[in-house]
C-alpha cells in the first residue's frame, strides 16, 4: 500500500551483520543507530531497512546498535557528537514531539535529515484472553473507571503512544487525560506488558503488532487510519470502532550526522529510492504491514517543520503542552 509525500500529517545492546552477496553495492556499508531498545518500531524499521538493502545489493552491509536512553536523546547526543558519517540514525514522530517537550535539547535540526520512507498506523490490542471483547468494550471500561484500565505503550509518558492513546479516548467521547498510561523502553517491552497481564491494553504501531495478531496471541481492536488496511483488511477503523476521526500514521525515517557531505547525503536518498522497486523490499513491508512513503532531502525538511506546529497544536488541546 502506498501514499504520497506524507498525505497525511503524522500525529503522525544487539548488534547484527547481514552479508549480501552482491558485489557491486553502491553503498559499502551503513551502521543504523537505533534510539531504543530491541523489538520495538524503531528496531523493526532499521533491521527491516537493512535487511531489504543488504538483501538486494544496495548496500554491501549492515550492522546495528541499540543506544536506549532519555526519550530518544541519548543516541541523537551521541551521533552529534561522533560525526560518524557511516551511520543513519532511525527516527520517527517522537523526535518531534520530545523536542516540543524538551524531554532533550536537540531536534531535527540539529541533524542532517535524510529521507522518511516508511508510515506505521497506530493499532489499539488487547491480549488474545482478554475480556475486552472489542474497542467498545474497551471504552465502556474506561469510562467506567480508566483507573483500572492501564494503557502502555513503548514511549515515555507525555510521548507518543501516550498521544494517541489519548486522541482515541477524545475522539471516542471520553476524557482524554484521565488515561492510566504505563510506559516502556520500547515496543517489544510494550507487547511484553500486555502478554504477562501488565496492563490491560496496548498502543503501539501496527508494524509492532501484526505478527502476534496473525498468530492469534493478540487481538487488534482498531488501527488509527480512516480507510481497512490491506494488512489488516477483517479489523475496523477506529473511526469505524467509534473514535471518530481519528486519523494517524506515524512516519518512520532516517537522519545523518550534522555536517553529512552533499555526496554521501546523495547516495544514501539514492539508494534508499533505489529500495522501493525491489522484491526484498516488498517481502519486509507486507510482513510488517507498512505503508510506503518516500520523502527525501529538503522535502523532509519542510514536512517535519509543518508537523512541528501541527502536533504542538494537538498536544497543547490535549494538554500535553
Amino acid at each position: 500500500m502506498k501514499i504520497g509525500k506524507f498525505a497525511q500529517v503524522a500525529l503522525v545492546a544487539a548488534a547484527g551483520v547481514m552479508a549480501s552477496p552482491a558485489v557491486s553495492a553502491e553503498v559499502e556499508k551503513i551502521h543504523f543507530l537505533i534510539p531504543g531498545g530491541a523489538g520495538g518500531g524503531w528496531d523493526g524499521t532499521a533491521r527491516g531497512t537493512g535487511e531489504a538493502l543488504t538483501k538486494a545489493g544496495i548496500v554491501g552491509s549492515a550492522t546495528y546498535e541499540n543506544m536506549s536512553g532519555g526519550g530518544g536523546g541519548k543516541a541523537i547526543a551521541n551521533l552529534i557528537e561522533t560525526k560518524d558519517f557511516g551511520t543513519l540514525m532511525v527516527n520517527s514522530t517522537p523526535i518531534v514531539i520530545r523536542s516540543l517537550q524538551k524531554v532533550f535539547p536537540q531536534s531535527f535540526r540539529d541533524l542532517t535529515p535524510i529521507a522518511g520512507t516508511i508510515g506505521d498506523y497506530g493499532a489499539m490490542v488487547v491480549g488474545k484472553d482478554s475480556k475486552l471483547a472489542d474497542f467498545g468494550a474497551l471504552v465502556t471500561a474506561y469510562k467506567a473507571d480508566p483507573k483500572n484500565v492501564a494503557i502502555g505503550g513503548g514511549s515515555v509518558a507525555g510521548g507518543m503512544d501516550h498521544l494517541v492513546a489519548a486522541l482515541v479516548m477524545k475522539n471516542a467521547g471520553a476524557n482524554p487525560m484521565d488515561v492510566k498510561y504505563i510506559p516502556y523502553d520500547a515496543g517489544g517491552k510494550a507487547m511484553a506488558g500486555l502478554l504477562s497481564g501488565e496492563i490491560a491494553a496496548l498502543t503501539t504501531g501496527l508494524g509492532e503488532a501484526i505478527a502476534l495478531a496473525r498468530q492469534g496471541e493478540v487481538k487488534i481492536l482498531c488501527v488509527t487510519s480512516m480507510k481497512r488496511l490491506d494488512a489488516t483488511p477483517d479489523t475496523p477503523t477506529c473511526d469505524e470502532a467509534g473514535s471518530k476521526g481519528t486519523s494517524f500514521v506515524n512516519w518512520r525515517g532516517f537522519f545523518a550526522a550534522p555536517g553529512l557531505p552533499d555526496d554521501k547525503k546523495a547516495a544514501y536518498v539514492a539508494a534508499l529510492e533505489k529500495m522501493y522497486s525491489t522484491p526484498e523490499w516488498k517481502t519486509v513491508r507486507d510482513r510488517m504491514g507498512w505503508v510506503e512513503i518516500f520523502n527525501p532531502g529538503d522535502d523532509f525538511v519542510k514536512f517535519l517543520e509543518q508537523q512541528e506546529k501541527d502536533v504542538g497544536n494537538l498536544m497543547k488541546e490535549l494538554g500535553f503542552l
